[in-house]
């Protein structure tokens, strides 16, 4: 049997490319047993074969090819478990980020179900809720231009990327702003928080009582329900305690039709 193969022979038996065979020469990572002066064709042996499956091996682990050259050149047994419990531990916080994303999934996933269930529209409400964690830029916006620039930026000052906070965006009307009647002028932009990484613009929406109401529509239509809110909080004697908070739960992001669209806004009370 003949013990020399052209590169193209080499890549088709290892279900790998030309061209990744010829960077791997260029680099030293593996060469050819030899190479025709006249052409410049390359030829591979058996005993390189091994040697190109270590590669794919610790390629699939995650290893850098710089880290494969230095281990196929050293061969030390200490160094290569080095590197193995280095990328364990790589392997484990991909891991965790995966499942912590996969948990955001599932949030909004609940979400979305349970926002398609609801019937009770247009009509005030009392709730209890939870304190939440959340990422908070104070900023004046008044415009759907404004409103995207200033996520933008709490997304590149918290460190943060859209995959984290779809469907987790809020704002937040001043109590100043909501006795006043301007309920197009937000004071914040806020993402909700579902992870315990420590950020320094995170801060909590309280726990208490909310008077609260959905509606089939996004910001540009919240006056009305704001009004609707104040009559009921008025007629119920309740005092508003703090910042209204508005969040569109769907929105034209998610869904063509604006009969799917569901906003909640929450005013925190006390008697």
């Amino acid at each position: 049997m003949k013990n020399k193969f052209s590169i193209g022979e080499m890549a088709k038996l290892h279900n790998t490319t030309i061209k990744t065979l010829r960077y791997y020469d260029e680099i030293g990572l593996l060469k050819p047993i030899q190479t025709d002066s006249h052409n410049g064709y390359r030829y591979y042996s058996t005993e390189q074969f091994e040697q190109l499956n270590t590669i794919h091996y610790l390629k699939q682990l995650g290893f850098s090819l710089k880290e494969i050259s230095k281990h196929l050149e050293h061969r030390d047994i200490d160094g290569f478990l080095k590197l193995l419990q280095k990328q364990k531990q790589l392997t484990e916080m991909k891991i965790k980020e995966l499942e912590r994303i996969n948990r955001r999934f599932e949030t909004r996933i609940k979400e979305i179900h349970s926002a398609r269930e609801i019937r009770e529209l247009e009509v005030a409400s009392i709730k209890h809720i939870k304190e939440r964690k959340v990422v908070r830029l104070m900023e004046k916006i008044q415009s759907e231009p404004e409103l995207e620039v200033s996520l933008r930026q709490l997304e590149n000052i918290a460190n943060m990327n859209s995959s984290i906070f779809i469907g987790g965006v809020g704002l937040t009307v001043s109590l100043d702003h909501i006795k006043n009647n301007k309920f197009d002028v937000y004071n914040s932009i806020f993402i909700l928080r579902e992870e315990d990484k420590q950020n320094s613009l995170e801060t909590t929406l309280p726990e208490g009582q909310y008077a609260c109401i959905y509606y089939r529509g996004n910001h540009s239509d919240s006056s009305h329900y704001y009004n609707i809110l104040l009559n009921y909080i008025q007629d119920q004697r309740f005092h508003i305690i703090g910042d209204a908070i508005e969040r569109t739960i769907i929105d034209h992001f998610i869904s063509g039709s604006k009969e799917d669209y569901l906003t909640e806004i929450q005013i925190p009370i006390k008697y």
